[in-house]
């Protein structure tokens, strides 16, 4: 039986359609290595097969020239599943695991481009993304956390990236920064991070 991983995503990329220039790369590893493995080894769950930043260069280079002229939106390359949307200037990719589920991963390019499309105000391109780099980072870590996808709907991305919570905010004014201030401060983080567990559940 394959080894069931939450962790469904090796690289979030966004590459421009001329030269294949990097705009956005993201290479995601697993935080924790499961029990008995190598510190190097890249065969489990989660490993980012591409360590380096040659590596990198190399696998998004190739993945653009094998892309750039098909229709498709899913392959398989370099024993990985890859889905990728084009959208103006710019190539849109989520590369998982060779055995991984590509309506989960076609899931993710879909809230990915909708979401930018939301937030750029339907003017995706390359300048644009630049421009609004804080927002896109953003919508990412939205979508994915270590390779984990946590949201899929783009309307509640956008949403979490586009306006600060209204009841978080109105106690700004009044940072207690003392220890008990600061632990109390963490209890409520702790307690909100696990309510957006148990709603993802």
């Amino acid at each position: 039986m394959a080894n069931i991983s939450l962790f469904s995503i090796n690289a979030i990329l966004i590459l421009s359609t001329d030269d294949a220039s990097r705009i956005y790369a993201k290479y995601y590893q697993a935080p924790h290595l499961p029990l008995n493995t190598p510190a190097h080894s890249t065969s489990f769950p989660g490993a980012s097969p591409y360590q380096t930043l040659k590596e990198q260069k190399a696998f998004e280079k190739g993945l653009h020239e094998k892309t750039i002229k098909t229709n498709g939106d899913v392959i398989l390359y370099d024993n990985r599943v890859v889905v990728y949307k084009s959208d103006g200037d710019v190539m849109l990719y989520v590369v998982g695991n060779a055995d991984e589920n590509e309506i989960l991963l076609f899931q993710a390019i879909l809230a990915l481009r909708d979401s930018l499309t939301i937030l750029l105000k339907n003017s995706v391109d390359k300048r644009t993304i630049i421009e609004n780099y804080d927002l896109v980072c953003l919508a990412i870590d939205e979508l994915c956390d270590d390779g984990i996808i946590l949201e899929t709907d783009p309307v509640t991305i956008v949403t979490r990236v586009s306006k600060p919570p209204a009841q978080d905010m109105a106690n700004v004014k009044g940072i207690d920064l003392s220890e008990e201030g600061l632990l109390r401060a963490w209890d409520f983080a702790k307690m909100k991070g696990l309510e957006r567990l148990r709603q993802g559940l």
